[in-house]
């Protein structure tokens, strides 16, 4: 029996190219993507969390708005209003807009 010898196979010049600077390129390209693409994500994050803390600001503002119209509302100060200003009291004539 006899062993042949293993052929070594010779790149020619566009395959080193490709071999030695257009696959690392890609892998460098896809790395730069990937953090890229983290910190629009990061940036996006960023901006919701701010967006739900101006949303929970508005809320607390209105539940405050809301409570000082059910206090003006009330009445008993409508009653002081009334009587501040010489009125008499008819409940009829009371329009309570929210």
């Amino acid at each position: 029996m006899t062993k042949k010898k293993g052929k070594r196979l010779k790149l020619l010049k566009g395959e080193k190219f490709m071999v030695f600077f257009v696959i690392p390129m890609l892998f460098a390209a896809m790395q730069i993507l990937n953090v890229y693409t983290s910190s629009i994500i990061t940036k996006t994050n960023i901006e919701v969390e701010e967006l739900k803390m101006s949303i929970q600001k508005q809320k607390e503002e209105n539940e405050s708005l809301s409570m000082q119209i059910d206090e003006l509302a009330s009445l008993d100060n409508i009653q002081e209003v009334a009587k501040e200003y010489g009125l008499s009291y008819n409940n009829s004539n009371i329009l309570k807009i929210k």
